[in-house]
């Protein structure tokens, strides 16, 4: 059960999260262990090249990590027992270990941003720390999808819903990674299966926002095209609303905005206000604070109160 303290907890030690293992402790180091917190094992040795580049940076992002993963290092020419049951054939290679059981790893060197996804992951299948752990953990995932890793902010998205299965950012998160990876269909999946009783948070409302703005993104026109015929007829208002949804697919946002207010402002009914739906749809896609999104919505409020 996830609550909060009245004060943080002391940093642990680095003997407490970082520790040399070896084929006799490795039940106890490990196993045993990853059944309160996730332990990450690395397969190493001291003739090993890249092992001396992973290995302190693993140990870098374990610390960061404050005690909500632990790592268990395993020279593997003194412990040959264990690799060989995890079938470990080159290294450097890393275990996750989480509940007794491996639950992810990979070989290889990985660059820093790579191993602290690795190590998010693992931060939010262990639920985090008491205070905010799952909050933490879908900000990692936001700024994993925000950089462009949308797999590894699905995986992780993925565990905080194992961890509370009524988290609206993280149905909204998952949500956004499907349609980061073009999988507009999938996503809408995601958010039609989120509890009812989240279904109509400001989260998952933006998120289907965002899945009408890709279906519409996906019959957009040529930009270039449309604008030239808005600029033959500036009172063709279907050529300016197929002009505002190409713009937006192409991510000028502010630009498909400035298009709609325009088709508001010449006639607010047109297509059964169409125009102005659309911009609520925007609007409701943005962050609640987006530039764009309170600019709009001042200038389409002038215009309706005029």
């Amino acid at each position: 059960m996830l609550g909060l303290n009245d004060s943080a907890p002391a940093a642990p030690a680095k003997d407490d999260l970082i520790r040399e293992g070896s084929d006799a402790t490795f039940m106890k180091d490990v196993v045993e262990a990853s059944k309160t917190v996730p332990v990450i094992v690395d397969f190493w040795a001291p003739w090993c090249g890249p092992c001396k580049t992973l290995g302190p940076a693993l140990e870098a992002a374990v610390q960061k990590a404050g005690g909500k993963v632990r790592m268990v290092k395993i020279d593997v020419d003194r412990n040959q027992a264990v690799a060989g049951q995890l079938q470990v054939q080159s290294i450097p290679t890393v275990y996750a270990f989480w509940q007794g059981q491996p639950v992810d790893g990979f070989q290889g060197a990985l660059p820093g941003s790579e191993i602290e996804a690795f190590v998010n992951k693992l931060v939010a299948l262990g639920g985090g720390e008491e205070d905010g752990g799952l909050a933490e953990a879908i900000e990692a995932a936001q700024a994993m999808l925000d950089e462009g890793d949308a797999t590894g902010a699905s995986e992780v998205f993925g565990a905080i819903l194992q961890e509370d299965d009524k988290n609206a950012a993280a149905y909204a998160g998952l949500a956004r990674a499907h349609l980061a990876m073009d999988q507009v269909d999938q996503a809408e999946a995601v958010l039609n299966g989120a509890p009812a009783e989240i279904g109509r948070t400001p989260e998952i409302d933006a998120a289907f926002a965002q899945i009408a703005l890709a279906r519409q993104a996906s019959n957009a026109g040529p930009v270039a095209e449309l604008r030239g015929r808005v600029e033959a007829d500036p009172a063709d208002l279907q050529a300016r609303y197929d002009l505002a949804t190409a713009l937006q697919a192409n991510g000028e946002t502010a630009e498909a905005v400035d298009e709609l207010l325009e088709i508001f402002r010449r006639d607010r009914e047109w297509n059964d206000a169409t125009a102005k739906t659309q911009l609520f749809t925007i609007f409701e896609a943005l962050p609640a604070k987006d530039p764009i999104a309170l600019s709009g919505r001042r200038r389409l409020s002038s215009m309706i109160f005029a």
